[in-house]
């Protein structure tokens, strides 16, 4: 267990601030979370969270670089999730990937901003972790594995103090021992299921929950269109994943022991390597990253979960968007573009345009994950 807040302090050019380690933060107690939006360096050398401070406009602030405890892998994890909020916002979770550790931070303030304050760092129940799901008290983590340890999903209680304990019957495996190319595991809206997408397999796996993380083993279905990569849920229930090989995004509708129908299958974006995606609070749109066009393409989703490409080019961004974050409220979704080192705000308007708002340059080419509040 540890209990330290971390963070880097001074003025610097954007690059060397985001990139330095990490010194000891200021003395306060930290209190309630503040806008702001957070990626993580994956530094072999040790892993960091990059916290920035969100105005109103959408303008980002860097504010300090806080040590998860645990180390990346200084490369991409070709995942969605690998930083996740609960929905009360007091708690950040990270995946250390190059130690299997999972890093919980409680989210608070200091001196008027946001600040971070390591409270936990355990093993992640596998190798190479790169996703992380939270419903509730609950949290599960995507452990991708290796050459010689299968892929899992392992699950763990977030208590009041911030530590994660490990359930009994929560760890399930992937789909086969051999290489999955695991991407992203998220919860449905009712916390009933879990879903994983497997790139190299082109497989969707479901998993069924109960209410004490005790999980079933997975029903795996074939993709619409292969490479499954990152995936979110609507409100209401409809799965929307984006396919990396044929560049589009399938719907479908999940029952309760995990058994599904397609709603809509391969809707092109006449893009490149659509990876990421999120679904607009009001459940009535979809955005995709592009990572080989450097654009976000839209998606209208209707009755009975359908999708319709509603622009080809929302937003034109800097090189290869990967990761994605829309805001608590709603109305400013964040992009990392990976190739630039740079994050870009974009006001999301009621008809589901996109209008850019803001960008922050001079993150390290190994920064991975996005989540805003």
């Amino acid at each position: 267990m540890r209990a330290v807040g971390f963070a880097i302090l001074g003025a610097a050019l954007a690059f060397a601030v985001i990139a330095a380690p990490s010194l000891a933060g200021p003395v306060g107690s930290p209190s309630g979370p503040l806008p702001a939006v957070f990626t993580m360096t994956n530094s072999a050398s040790g892993n960091q969270i990059v916290e920035f401070e969100r105005a109103t406009s959408g303008t980002l602030t860097w504010v300090a670089n806080f040590s998860t405890g645990g180390t990346g892998t200084g490369a991409s994890l070709a995942d969605q999730g690998s930083l996740a909020l609960t929905s009360n916002h007091q708690w950040l979770l990270v995946v250390d990937a190059g130690s299997n550790q999972v890093s919980v931070l409680k989210v608070g303030q200091s001196g008027g901003q946001p600040w971070l304050t390591l409270t936990d760092v355990v093993g992640s129940g596998g190798l190479l972790p790169v996703s992380i799901a939270i419903h509730d008290d609950l949290v599960f983590v995507l452990n991708d594995g290796s050459s010689i340890s299968q892929g899992d999903i392992a699950g763990f209680t977030l208590a009041s103090n911030g530590h994660l304990h490990p359930i009994a019957g929560s760890t399930q495996a992937l789909s086969t021992s051999g290489a999955t190319g695991a991407a992203q595991i998220s919860f449905n809206p009712a916390g009933t299921l879990l879903a994983v997408t497997e790139k190299t397999t082109s497989l969707i796996d479901v998993y069924a929950v109960s209410s004490s993380g005790v999980t079933h083993p997975a029903i795996s279905h074939a993709s619409q269109g292969s490479t499954p990569y990152g995936f979110a849920f609507s409100p209401s229930g409809t799965l929307v994943v984006s396919e990396a090989g044929p560049g589009s995004l399938s719907s479908y509708s999940v029952g309760p022991h995990g058994f599904w129908h397609v709603d809509s299958s391969s809707v092109t974006d006449f893009q490149g390597a659509p990876c990421w995606v999120v679904v607009s609070l009001n459940g009535a749109y979809a955005y995709t990253t592009n990572a080989h066009s450097n654009t976000i393409s839209s998606y209208t989703i209707g009755p009975g979960g359908r999708l319709t490409l509603l622009q080809a080019v929302a937003a034109s961004t800097g090189a290869t968007p990967t990761d994605e974050a829309l805001t608590s409220g709603g109305h400013l979704l964040y992009v990392y573009d990976a190739g630039s080192g740079q994050i870009e705000g974009f006001g999301v308007h009621s008809d589901g345009t996109l209008v850019w708002e803001t960008t922050v340059g001079g993150l390290v080419p190994t920064a991975e994950g996005l989540v805003a509040i």
